[in-house]
């Protein structure tokens, strides 16, 4: 009996699922049929016109090869904007792990702008890496700043990126001794959270410090600087991947916590204006650092990408009318290979000079003017790798920014997914959801590990050209390979130009 009635509920079940399997197969068939009719008798697509209902697989196969190339298809050096062989080194460095290498470089060292090292005949004996030595920004602020990491985080904005990312980086820091830039969205807790030194920038819309028609407001500037983590004011007058215009918040991102940070309405797009409202010339720039400097107290700079120096001829001679003390405290160049969350193709890939270029300019338009040692050069702008920071500082840096390199340690797997709020990683997305998979704990050791480890090995080359520190690597040491298969110094491509006497 028991078997004879098993036996009828299995015929029920599957005569019933067999009846579903029919039912949804025609409701498939009459979507397939009405997606054909609308694909063949729409004009917009010409492609869809002709292959109705394949010619949609065309963009799912779009969507996909972004994720399939960077494994299956792709050798290791074919990537943008960082190949596989730049992003394996990262994670290797935020993991703490063996980053050495068998059989040889995959690295083609016979390309054009390929950088490398001049090793020194006898180094001297002793450990490997050689630690860098506090620099001091801002001699004439009331509270000048003293610090010796030179590898730094990048301007990233709260809102840009997740709370667990910002927490993460902010207690990685804070471990590797490093700071961080909090990017143009203001001063969030968990910028504080870590207890890093903090780089506080404003930017165009002056989110976190606005007034009601987005004017500089004094009074919430004090109280963010009365921060004593904050450590230094910046200026951002533009950054490398989108030159001449200012940040975009897509309107997903835009939570009632980061509104009430920003002081802007929540789920509604944010757009900065294109430049400060109140800074239209070299004169008023210089104004502005001096306001926020004597407001604050602490060292003022600005955030530029370069499209030529002649204004910064103009600021050097204005420095000089108004006095040395006038000057600003840092300048920090960004190049053009800059990235970000969301930015038009067309500035991204078309504007503004590359920090090859942009950066041995400005550190040569400030020794012309004999205000190299007053005015401190940051940069950033895809260097990620030790060799990377290595080349920086031999161009004259005094600090190297990096923001993607912190977000590939943090986990980035370059899915392009920024502008989306689809992060996989919970790095730039707000969705709780995707957050979730990122592990502060976990991720505030990589950020730990991959300064440390970029640090340490800038030390290795450092002792390699047989210097004393990072910071006295020069154009000497550094060779870049020419068209012809033959390097040239930096030095030649590069040289150094003769110091006003009046002016030292």
């Amino acid at each position: 009996m028991q078997t004879s009635a098993f036996a009828h509920w299995l015929v029920v079940l599957v005569e019933t699922l067999a009846a579903l399997f029919m039912v949804l197969l025609a409701v498939a068939v009459m979507v397939v049929l009405v997606v054909w009719l609308v694909d063949r008798n729409q004009t917009a697509n010409s492609v869809l016109r002709n292959f109705p209902v394949i010619g949609h697989f065309r963009y799912w196969f779009l969507h996909l090869g972004e994720f399939f190339r960077q494994y299956l298809y792709s050798s290791d050096r074919e990537e943008m904007p960082f190949n596989r062989a730049q992003r394996t080194w990262v994670y290797r460095a935020a993991k703490n792990v063996d980053n050495t290498n068998a059989f040889g470089s995959s690295r083609d060292l016979r390309a054009e702008g390929v950088p490398f090292f001049v090793n020194a005949p006898f180094p001297s004996l002793g450990e490997r890496h050689v630690s860098p030595k506090p620099v001091t920004l801002g001699p004439y602020a009331r509270e000048p700043y003293s610090h010796a990491a030179f590898f730094n985080i990048s301007a990233m904005s709260f809102g840009a990126l997740s709370a667990p990312a910002v927490r993460a980086l902010s207690i990685g820091a804070a471990k590797a001794g490093i700071w961080m830039d909090t990017g143009e969205g203001g001063l969030a807790p968990y910028h504080l959270e870590g207890g890093c030194d903090i780089i506080f920038e404003i930017g165009t819309a002056k989110y976190g410090v606005r007034t009601p028609d987005g004017k500089l407001d004094d009074q919430k500037l004090l109280a963010i600087c009365a921060h004593a983590q904050v450590k230094m004011v910046s200026i951002k007058l533009g950054q490398g991947a989108k030159p001449g215009m200012g940040g975009l918040l897509p309107g997903a991102k835009v939570t009632p916590e980061i509104a009430a940070i920003r002081g802007i309405p929540v789920g509604e797009d944010s757009q900065s204006p294109n430049r400060h409202l109140d800074i239209g010339n070299v004169q008023e720039l210089m104004n502005a650092i001096r306001h926020i400097r004597d407001l604050t107290g602490k060292p003022t700079g600005f955030k530029a990408v370069m499209g030529g120096l002649e204004w910064i001829d103009e600021l050097c001679g204005e420095v000089h009318r108004r006095g040395i003390e006038s000057a600003p405290d840092f300048i920090i160049v960004d190049g053009s290979e800059g990235g970000t969350g969301a930015a038009p193709q067309t500035l991204m890939e078309g504007v503004g000079l590359p920090l090859r270029e942009s950066l041995p300019a400005l550190v040569n338009t400030l020794i012309r003017h004999g205000l190299r040692d007053r005015i401190k050069v940051i940069c950033s702008g895809k260097c990620i790798t030790a060799y990377d920071v290595a080349w920086a500082l031999s161009m004259g840096a005094d600090f190297v920014n990096s923001a993607r390199g912190f977000m590939l340690a943090l986990g980035c797997i370059q899915s392009l997914q920024c502008n989306r709020n689809t992060c996989p990683t919970g790095i730039t997305t707000q969705n709780p959801k995707l957050q979730r998979g990122l592990v502060v704990t976990d991720k505030s050791e990589r950020v730990y590990h991959y300064a440390k480890n970029v640090m340490q090995e800038v030390g290795i080359i450092a002792h390699s050209c047989g210097v004393e520190e990072p910071r006295q690597l020069d154009r000497t040491h550094c060779r870049v390979m020419g068209d012809d298969g033959v390097s040239v110094p930096l030095v030649k491509l590069f040289p150094y130009p003769q110091t006003p006497a009046s002016r030292v």
